[in-house]
């Protein structure tokens, strides 16, 4: 297949309209990257360059190391899948699926044995002989696959494919592409604004807002370790809880218009200690907050907030509980076995290794790069702990020094034990 390399990609319209800034990313051979963001974010604008379909203002695009960017779409042996389906009404299935081939010149025999075997891979065999309107949507969209797949191109290109179909047939297809990809192994770029899509399907994720990459990075890593508020926010169902405060001298974190006071751990006053007596935003996920009915509180009850309940979404097995801290709003995530409801005073608990930080101004995470390291030497004087730390900080992210030192403590307790 191929390599894909994007380098300082701009592009801008007539009247000064910028809709991608700098866009730079090497896309490895078979890999699946997903580009996500909400609507005019400029992610649709970026592959629509890859294929040719907009110019690019300036910057440079590679395919297999060689520069594209005046080269036209049929010469870049690139397949794009479209949102439409894009499938001549007239034409049978195999028709569909064999018509480039066709206009390629391509021989009949191997236009044959290319169409079979996608529609194999397709499970689309039965249907080779009927029409778009006899197929369900999730077969169309099958057969507009196919006709990607059939031409073995270098790269496939997929704009936004699946948000014509309901959301039952969205969740089958996400799982029948993620494993065509496997079959094919085809370096692959997906554009959505579904966030779900984007973390069940992709090998890398590209977050984007206003034109601009906001991450990129792994699903997990860009779930556990946003680079800011808005990837924070963006990512993840329901988003991150945001509370914002100042950071006390003694050891709390003062929400804004609450009495309560959250208690950071040692770990974390040491990594925030430039910012004591400075405004934060403190960030939970809601499935990072226990119930005071939970066995798991008791344990975690010196990081415990009282929360006023406002609804209760009943999701299965599980609950969305809406309410505030002071005048913050808050979702607790947590077992539909607990009988909440609406009006009631709770107390719910943080996991304090799950915490993210966030400078209220600029809204970037607050890292490593942020910890004062000239104060930090590594000498006999520190603990194993503080090391620990100091390793991390060429990494770059808070949340990994904690949970190295959550780790290390575990063995430490266990060893004990024994």
């Amino acid at each position: 297949m191929a390599t894909v390399k994007l380098v300082k990609v701009n592009k801008v319209y007539e009247g000064g309209v910028h809709a991608v800034h700098d866009f730079s990313i090497d896309i490895k051979d078979k890999e699946f990257i997903v580009f996500v963001g909400p609507s005019g974010c400029g992610k649709s604008t970026t592959l629509r360059m890859i294929a040719g379909l907009e110019e690019i203002t300036t910057g440079d695009l590679y395919i297999d190391d060689v520069v594209v960017n005046t080269m036209a779409p049929k010469d870049r042996d690139i397949a794009m899948v479209f949102q439409s389906y894009a499938l001549y009404p007239q034409m049978t299935v195999y028709k569909n699926m064999a018509y480039a081939l066709k206009l390629r010149k391509v021989p009949k025999e191997e236009i044959d044995a290319r169409v079979l075997e996608a529609a194999k891979i397709l499970k689309l065999t039965p249907y080779l002989y009927r029409r778009p309107k006899a197929l369900s949507g999730g077969q169309r969209q099958r057969v507009a696959l196919g006709r990607a797949i059939v031409r073995q191109p270098k790269v496939f290109l997929m704009d936004e494919p699946l948000s014509n179909l309901d959301a039952k047939l969205r969740v089958a297809m996400r799982s029948e592409i993620v494993r065509i990809h496997e079959s094919v192994k085809a370096t692959t770029i997906y554009v959505t604004h579904d966030q779900i899509e984007a973390m069940t399907m992709a090998s890398r994720i590209v977050v984007m807002k206003d034109g601009f990459i906001q991450q990129i990075g792994e699903p997990n890593e860009i779930y556990q370790y946003p680079t800011n508020m808005f990837v924070a926010g963006f990512i993840g169902t329901p988003a991150m809880n945001f509370i914002h405060g100042e950071l006390l001298e003694n050891g709390g974190f003062k929400i804004d218009d609450s009495d309560d006071v959250i208690q950071m751990t040692k770990e974390q006053m040491l990594l925030l200690k430039n910012y004591v007596g400075h405004r934060l935003v403190y960030g939970i996920r809601p499935e990072n907050l226990v119930y005071e009915k939970d066995e798991a509180f008791h344990k975690l009850e010196n990081y415990s907030l009282t929360m006023t309940t406002k609804m209760v979404e009943l999701l299965g097995d599980i609950i969305n509980v809406h309410g505030s801290i002071g005048q913050k709003n808050i979702i607790l995530k947590t077992t539909s076995a607990f009988k909440i409801k609406a009006n009631e005073t709770i107390r719910v608990a943080i996991k304090p290794e799950q915490a993210r930080f966030f400078n209220e101004t600029t809204t970037k995470a607050i890292t490593m790069e942020y910890y004062d390291f000239e104060e930090v030497e590594v000498t006999e004087s520190l603990d194993e702990d503080n090391v620990i730390i100091v390793e991390e900080k060429k990494k770059g992210l808070i949340a990994k020094a904690l949970n190295k030192i959550k780790d290390r403590k575990k063995e430490k307790d266990e060893t004990k034990d024994l």
